[in-house]
């Protein structure tokens, strides 16, 4: 009964793991734009800083525009300016209603950039299903110093923890081959 619980824990973890490995990937921006890359970026709404996709609707109108709507025409100035101090890579165009930005096709060289950030995103996210690893391996041995498990029973567990593991790194690695794929692509 102890074991399988720690099985569970420990794919719970892991999975989380593999959750925020796909939430960075959404940061690195691929050949095709996304309103994700706007996440970050405060207006001033009234002396309260807001969101953007709150005081505003923000849609990608093709592969390399991002169109900006405010809910109020006076906010047009605060976003513009927003988006100028986050320093994205682009200059908003302010047309009186809307804002659009232009982002200019990606060079080889920002495509390889983001292939090695993926690949150490995935890195990063290995290193913490080793610590997974290791509390569970550390939970494994806990139960046989306490007598609960023998020492085959002990192995065993080690064993499965291993086998949960390789798994998951398994997956790692193809989320990065995949994404590695998707940023070279032209």
């Amino acid at each position: 009964m102890e074991l399988s619980k720690i099985y569970a824990e420990q794919k719970e973890h892991m999975e989380k793991c593999i959750a925020a490995l796909k939430r960075d990937f959404m940061t690195i921006r691929s050949g095709k734009v996304s309103t994700t890359i706007l996440d970050n970026i405060h207006v001033d709404y009234y002396g309260t800083p807001t969101g953007l996709s709150q005081v505003a609707t923000v849609l990608t109108t093709d592969a390399t525009t991002i169109t900006i709507s405010p809910w109020e025409k006076k906010m047009l100035r605060e976003i513009e300016k927003a988006i100028m101090q986050a320093n994205i890579g682009v200059n908003p165009n302010n047309d009186g209603e809307t804002i659009k930005l232009f982002f200019p096709p990606m060079t080889t060289d920002q495509r390889k950039e983001g292939a090695k950030q993926a690949k150490a995103m995935g890195d990063k996210a290995k290193i913490a299903i080793r610590n997974v690893r290791k509390d569970s391996n550390d939970q494994v041995k806990k139960l046989e110093k306490d007598k609960i498990i023998t020492e085959d029973g002990s192995k065993k567990g080690q064993d499965e923890v291993q086998k949960i593991t390789d798994a998951t790194v398994s997956k790692v690695d193809e989320l990065v081959r995949e994404k590695e794929s998707e940023l070279l692509k032209i």
